[in-house]
């Protein structure tokens, strides 16, 4: 445990935790799916592959067993839902005619697993292979048969497999024409995660192994400016997300050169006081800072050793939380573009808060650094 942080300090973090992990526990579906938010206009109703896999990351690590085991339970059935369109996708992709970005999964579904023809930004793979991820290693801490999960897990792959190396919107629902560095860190994550799974077939395996090592090869090749990950293949600029690749997920080591050029970078250009910024030319709400990327890049510092930096971006994130425990998507600090507020309010009302995704990132560093422990 850091000699930095006080009893005091520590008290308040582990009440924050207690709040944490209850308002997530309160808000998840019965049928296991995690909402994005409850409240805000554009997420109300909807869950997110990608937000749902760290919720349950963070739920797992902080001892909520049967909280991200439902999760898990929830995108095996959602995905296995889908399966006939994916032997589509995956067939049509063999045959070297791939189908267009509309026929492509979505991003997030309904609470109750179905694919809903909304006007989204629909085409994003990084959930997928974050599901993965995030179940394997929720099924290792806790000593679980993942095999429970296979249907879906098969069919994931199937997807991965047949389309990784498609340009996709990125986390953020933007740039659908480019190949994405963290989309590929996600997607190398879940399919290492599977190549390691003993319950899927020997070939099945294999090609997530091969698809894996080259996501990463990519990565390296085209995705590296100046000796640090970029946003996407030909940008020179960073991402927050790409703070998970040499983080949380471990698909670049956080203490290899690259890795620590790259957490120096996210530093430099986006993290202000504490509080990170997604990329300098967000105008999203004027481009606040978000708690969950202040978390995801504390624990690319822990993975790297300083766990004095990761411990102070995990106290500027508690110090968005309300006297309730909810924690904000972002907070109206060192805004890049405050001209740009009012114009999102008017579209969506005010930003999300609260954001299930930001406390579990909370609950996830607060662990990660032994200042939260996991609950009995």
């Amino acid at each position: 445990m850091s000699q930095a942080s006080s009893l005091a300090e520590r008290a308040a973090f582990a009440a924050l935790a207690d709040q944490s992990r209850a308002l997530i526990r309160s808000l998840q579906d019965a049928e296991g799916a995690y909402p994005a938010s409850p409240t805000f206009s554009a997420y109300r109703g909807f869950a997110w592959l990608r937000d749902g896999a760290f919720i349950a990351d963070g739920m797992s690590a902080a001892g909520e067993v049967g909280s991200a085991t439902a999760f898990f339970d929830w995108c095996d059935r959602t995905i296995s839902g889908v399966a006939e369109r994916i032997a589509q996708i995956a067939s049509a992709a063999a045959s070297g005619t791939p189908v267009d970005d509309q026929r492509m999964l979505p991003t997030r579904f309904t609470l109750d697993g179905r694919d809903e023809d909304d006007d989204w930004w629909d085409f994003q793979l990084d959930g997928y292979g974050l599901w993965v991820w995030a179940a394997m290693a929720h099924a290792e801490r806790h000593g679980l048969d993942a095999s429970r999960w296979r249907a879906g897990i098969e069919l994931t792959v199937d997807y991965l497999l047949s389309s990784w190396r498609r340009p996709c919107y990125d986390w953020w629902e933007e740039h659908v024409e480019e190949v994405h560095i963290s989309t590929l860190g996600s997607v190398a994550s879940g399919l290492r995660a599977a190549a390691d799974a003993p319950f899927l077939d020997a070939s099945r395996r294999a090609a997530a192994d091969e698809a894996a090592t080259a996501a990463v090869r990519m990565m390296s090749a085209d995705g590296v400016v100046d000796g640090h990950l970029v946003k996407w293949v030909g940008s020179r600029e960073v991402d927050a997300s790409l703070a998970a690749v040499v983080g949380v997920l471990g698909v670049v080591e956080a203490s290899s050169p690259l890795g620590l050029a790259t957490i120096a970078e996210l530093d430099r250009t986006l993290a202000v006081d504490g509080g990170v910024h997604r990329f300098l030319a967000d105008t999203y709400y004027g481009g606040g800072q978000w708690p969950l990327l202040s978390c995801l890049l504390g624990l690319a510092h822990a993975r790297a050793g300083d766990h004095d930096r990761a411990l102070a971006l995990l106290r500027w994130a508690a110090g968005t939380a309300s006297a309730d425990g909810t924690m904000p998507e972002q907070v109206e600090r060192h805004l890049l573009d405050a001209a740009f507020v009012a114009e999102w309010e008017d579209r969506w009302g005010t930003s999300a808060d609260p954001l299930l995704w930001s406390s579990a990132m909370f609950l996830r560093l607060g662990v990660e650094l032994g200042v939260i422990g996991a609950s009995a």
